[in-house]
């Protein structure tokens, strides 16, 4: 990271992984300029790393890599590299993430950071023992939207939570002749929707209302076999006509029951969440509806700079309200002019890149970090324990995240008491 004379500061840039998602964060440190000219953080792509030779000469020619590799070790080993962005599958994140802690460099990496509890856990600590700094590919908890949700549940216009519903539903494994991917085979992907969409969604509730302290878990596999796709060609999009069919090993449809710890923002407060790969309708339907004493909201990713918001009792004209998405709301402003002119997914990564190189360089810390991801696995994992047992299944605390706690002075006895009958969880299933 180089200081330089007129204020401002360099940090190097490696990127791993030359695909979707890494052309994704090169476009976001490109715009970082543009969207935040006077934070004086001037990102510089220097070292990518791609197997594969066309898309290492993509990093170069398109994207404005200096240089470009075949292995990722190269990339760590570069030292005019200070951060870099894991954009590999998921079966090689835990090892690089473990391999960049130790290279001292600082990471941004794609969610699920490992493919379950164990291996989040390991690369937290490495990351911890090398202190250096981490971000999570949690991209829509950035949409300004959620920002002004998680505004409203804070200062109380919402009243107290009592419930929230979440959805996670994607269309692109619908078809029953979709590829069979990596991330339809356990050992290389871990869990299937769980990991893929319901870390999401975890995420998303955690950090707009708080911890999930319980949860009760069911799964289902929709199509048990899908043609194989080769590793390195195509997407997890792709559809194949008469492939060898090979067995599906993960979970395509995921629902939990939860409640929220007492040092929630909403503590106390319980919900049910929902994932699915092959549902069909909703192309992209991330949804959050967050229910109180005194109003409720509801968020949809599909129109992501809309808000409906119902906020008080008792008025002749209860019912919802569209809120565009506008310049009192989160990052807005930085994209667009006004309400009404939108904001895209690719605008939620430079707002990522953003807080991630900000952490970098010893300013203020608004990224999401290794611990916001060890406790979404958690949850993660309590899901997996409670669909195999059929029983409830506490997820555990992690210290360091940036989810919704309850302010100071607050307690659990601000949630809604419970009664006898929902203390003891034994031999439930959702």
């Amino acid at each position: 990271m180089q200081k330089n004379e007129d204020g401002t500061v360099t940090i190097g840039i490696g990127l791993i992984s030359v695909g979707w998602m890494g052309q994704l964060h090169s476009r976001a440190y490109a715009n970082l300029r543009y969207a935040y000219p006077e934070l004086g953080i001037r990102p510089r792509l220097v070292h990518a790393a791609d197997p594969a030779p066309d898309r290492a000469r993509e990093a170069v020619d398109v994207l404005g890599y200096e240089r470009a590799s075949a292995d990722y070790r190269e990339v760590l080993a570069d030292p005019e590299v200070d951060a870099v962005s894991i954009c590999a599958p998921n079966f090689l994140h835990a090892e690089i993430a473990i391999a960049a802690a130790r290279a001292g460099k600082h990471f941004w990496i794609e969610k699920p950071v490992g493919r379950g509890e164990d291996e989040t856990a390991a690369v937290a600590e490495a990351a911890a023992a090398a202190g250096v700094v981490t971000s999570i590919g949690f991209n829509y908890r950035h949409a300004p939207a959620i920002e002004h949700l998680r505004r409203l549940v804070a200062d109380g216009t919402l009243g107290r939570i009592t419930n929230v519903r979440g959805r996670m539903f994607a269309d692109y494994s619908a078809d029953p002749r979709g590829a069979l991917s990596w991330r339809f085979v356990r050992s290389l992907a871990g869990s299937g929707v769980l990991g893929d969409l319901m870390g999401h969604l975890v995420d998303l509730v955690q950090y707009t209302l708080g911890p999930i302290a319980e949860v009760s878990a069911l799964t289902s596999t929709v199509y048990a076999e899908r043609p194989e796709l080769p590793m390195g060609t195509g997407t997890h999009f792709a559809v194949i006509e008469d492939g060898v069919m090979k067995p599906v090993e993960n979970e395509d449809y995921a629902a939990m029951l939860v409640r929220l710890s007492g040092d929630a923002r909403a503590g106390g407060a319980v919900g049910t969440l929902e994932a699915s790969r092959v549902a069909v309708g909703p192309r992209a339907s991330y949804a959050l509806e967050v229910y109180g004493t005194e109003g409720s909201a509801i968020w949809d990713f599909e129109r992501m700079n809309e808000l409906q918001l119902a906020a008080g009792r008792g008025d002749a004209r209860q019912g919802y309200a569209r809120v565009m998405a506008d310049a009192a709301m989160g990052d807005f402003a930085r994209f667009q002019p006004g309400a009404g002119t939108s904001m895209g997914y690719d605008d939620l990564k430079v707002i990522e890149a953003k807080k991630f190189l900000m952490a970098v360089a010893g300013r203020e810390a608004l990224n999401s970090n290794i611990s916001d991801a060890l406790s979404a696995a958690r949850v993660v994992s309590a899901a997996e324990r409670s669909a195999a047992g059929r029983s409830w299944e506490a997820a555990g605390s992690v210290v360091g995240t940036t989810a919704a706690h309850a302010a100071p002075g607050t307690t659990a006895a601000h949630a809604a008491p419970r009664t006898t009958g929902t203390t003891d969880h034994g031999g439930e299933s959702a």
